[in-house]
């Protein structure tokens, strides 16, 4: 417990391991080539990259504070931090008034960095409005959330959009290594169990700051135990007892992840609200990607529940769309009312195995000419081949239908569609009945 990095008490190892330089920096490829905006920014002593102002959007524990700092810090420039969260107007004009001070004054300029900017107000964020025109500060605002629905317009048009990607597993063991070994780090305090190692990665959700937060615990707890004169080692139990949540085998590129989602999409379809939820559950702590259970989820409703409940379909899509919007984990909420509304609701595969019958027909080669009625009228010749002739309008009707052949001579009379008896294709089935009846002339 001598080891500065072993003490409750000292810095948290999230802050320590912060990056100095944008060439440190785990993940983000894609932003920090040679030339790109943050680089010439970071590089840029001589102000000759002007003001822009930047917009980091992307999941937490992707690096929006340490570019931020590292571009100050590597061009020389002033840095002051605000918190969407506990910032007001008045400290925004502030910053706004001492960084136009010290820019006249000593010439320095000052980068401001913003998190979480979708807290801000419409007021908050027009009050930033004159640093960034006149080009008194450099804003370098962070957001988890999508900025075109959270950030306004003017200040949204002035500033250069850059997204963060959620950090790759090997991104995620590059940090945690380097934590392990590094002076500012544990120092080789601790020998970290591979198994140990793929947990803490897993648990961590691409996320660097939860991952490097999990492996400060889980070391803490390894030290206080009695390991004579070897090195304490980091397992994959105590990894599970420091972050008090229970450790789940799940490999999203093997059978688990397929064994999982398998039993999430038959607990929807044979209506265990309860199941469903547990697998939706498991597939969240193991770090599974959001857009994939969406997917699955929309798929759900359309093939499962169908026409016995159209309205499946639009809460599973708006649940998915939320999702995008606003992120995890706060997307859970919306994904398990969309899992609860579609396991409780009524099934049917009725409308997606009448397209598959109609496929097989298809394929078999039934398919015959569009009856002379149904065909386009409107291109110079059609009228003498007598397309069009004798359609008749089925608005013209009383009931809105008609007696006419639909489909071609060869399918004349065939059903593909056969709705169920649960939910709304129990009305369904009474009115097809009768639509059918009057276009068939019965």
């Amino acid at each position: 417990m001598n080891q500065p990095g072993l003490r409750s008490g000292a810095t948290p190892l999230a802050v320590r391991m912060r990056p100095q330089r944008l060439d440190d920096i785990a993940g983000q490829k894609h932003l920090l080539t040679p030339g790109s905006p943050l680089v010439s920014l970071a590089t840029d002593r001589s102000g000759e990259q002007g003001s822009v102002s930047i917009i980091l959007w992307g999941p937490p524990g992707t690096g929006k504070t340490t570019i931020a700092k590292a571009i100050a810090q590597g061009s020389g420039r002033k840095f002051v931090e605000l918190s969407a969260v506990t910032a007001g107007v008045r400290d925004v004009r502030q910053v706004m008034e001492e960084a136009l001070s010290s820019r006249d004054l000593y010439g320095l300029t000052t980068v401001l960095f913003l998190d979480e900017i979708h807290r801000f107000t419409k007021a908050q964020q027009d009050a930033l409005l004159p640093g960034v025109e006149n080009g008194w500060v450099i804003l370098i605002a962070a957001t988890t959330e999508n900025p075109s629905f959270s950030v306004i317009s003017p200040l949204l048009s002035r500033s250069l959009l850059l997204t963060l990607e959620q950090l790759s597993e090997d991104d995620l063991g590059d940090v945690i290594d380097r934590a392990v070994t590094a002076p500012q780090g544990l120092a080789d305090a601790v020998v970290l169990d591979p198994e140990a190692r793929a947990a803490i990665i897993r648990l961590s959700s691409g996320d660097a700051r939860r991952a490097l937060t999990a492996l400060e615990a889980s070391a803490l707890v390894a030290s206080a135990s009695e390991h004579g004169d070897e090195k304490p080692v980091v397992t994959v139990e105590i990894v599970s007892s420091a972050v008090d949540r229970a450790l789940l085998r799940y490999d999203r590129q093997g059978d688990e992840h397929y064994d999982v989602i398998s039993a999430f999409i038959k607990s929807v379809r044979g209506s265990d609200v309860d199941a469903a939820l547990h697998y939706l559950a498991r597939m969240i702590e193991a770090g599974e990607d959001p857009r994939f259970i969406c997917r699955r989820i929309m798929i759900s409703a359309a093939e499962d529940i169908g026409m016995a409940d159209p309205q499946a379909l639009a809460i599973a899509v708006a649940a998915a769309e939320g999702v995008q919007l606003i992120g995890m984990p706060e997307g859970r909420i919306l994904m398990a009312e969309a899992v609860v509304y579609l396991a409780t609701a009524p099934k049917s595969n009725a409308a997606y195995m009448a397209l598959d019958a109609a496929i097989a027909d298809v394929r078999a080669g039934k398919i015959g000419r569009v009856p002379k009625p149904l065909r386009d009228a409107h291109y110079p010749g059609a009228k003498r081949l007598g397309h069009g002739k004798g359609y008749k309008y089925s608005h013209d009707s009383d009931f809105g239908v008609v007696e006419q052949q639909y489909l071609p001579d060869e399918l004349k009379g065939t059903e593909y569609y056969k709705p169920g008896h649960n939910g709304n294709e129990r009305d369904v089935a009474a009115r097809l009945e009768k639509l059918r009846a009057i276009i068939r002339g019965q």
